[in-house]
């Protein structure tokens, strides 16, 4: 911005310490921001939390069929998103519920690894929807494969219904908050309002979850809004900008 300086400005601005005079043209000058010298989030290793309890082997939405089962959604959503997202961030995958019936089951499948979307994608499309939902055991893994107390990263879970395993989300979600290295925890509640089982207070948690730790929580009630939600909470539609082919969902 130009600075005119009337005859009396001039007089009076002789008579300014230097290093005033100094502050006073800086603040005229463009100067390089500390948020420029950061990281751009987008890099940050990330862990996808993936539900697979046994309510995703589901296909009604309000009580009207619906043509797929809600993994499968997922999956097929997935398939968009994650050919972009690893391209510039390493991802892993966490998964819970699968494995013996009525049993609070959470696997670690891939630690953040570059170029993961066809490792992922074969892994998911493999599960066999059974279990219960172990949402919090799920995250506070997720947070550790992160090494969370060190360093920035960014979780995102899916899920289409509450803890189902005696823990709270938003308990964990405290603890991270006061340990955490800028941890991001994202929360997608998938078709959730379909059957909330115990009420308003399991939606809160999961909004807690989020909040407490600089993320979204985000309804996607169908295929295209899980797409819209995964874009804007895994992938960087800044950096990207050609499209990618998706990979295949599978069957």
């Amino acid at each position: 911005m130009a600075v005119k300086f009337t005859r009396q400005a001039f007089a009076t601005k002789r008579y300014l310490p230097i290093s005033l005079m100094a502050l006073l043209l800086a603040g005229s000058l463009p100067a390089a921001s500390a948020e420029e010298n950061k990281p751009s989030p987008c890099t940050e290793d990330a862990m996808i939390v993936f539900d697979a309890s046994g309510s995703m082997s589901g296909n009604q939405v309000l009580g009207i069929p619906n043509s797929k089962a809600r993994i499968d959604e997922v999956r097929a959503a997935l398939a968009q998103v994650l050919p972009v997202a690893t391209a510039h961030r390493r991802v892993g995958l966490i998964t819970y519920g699968p494995g013996p019936y009525n049993q609070c089951n959470v696997k670690l499948e891939l630690k953040p690894t570059p170029d993961s979307a066809k490792v992922i994608m074969s892994t998911i499309n493999a599960l066999v929807p059974a279990g219960k939902t172990p949402l919090t055991s799920a995250v506070e893994q997720a947070a550790e494969v992160l090494n969370y107390r060190s360093k920035p990263g960014v979780i995102v879970a899916i899920t289409d219904g509450e803890e189902t395993c005696g823990r709270s989300p938003c308990d964990l979600a405290k603890q991270l908050n006061l340990t955490a290295d800028q941890l991001t925890v994202h929360v997608i509640a998938f078709r959730y309002d379909a059957f909330s089982w115990t009420g308003g207070n399991s939606v809160m948690d999961l909004m807690c979850l989020a909040h407490e730790n600089r993320g979204l929580y985000v309804r996607a009630n169908s295929e295209e809004e899980l797409i819209e939600a995964l874009s804007k909470t895994l992938d960087c539609p800044m950096i990207s900008q050609a499209p990618i082919a998706p990979i295949a969902a599978g069957p």
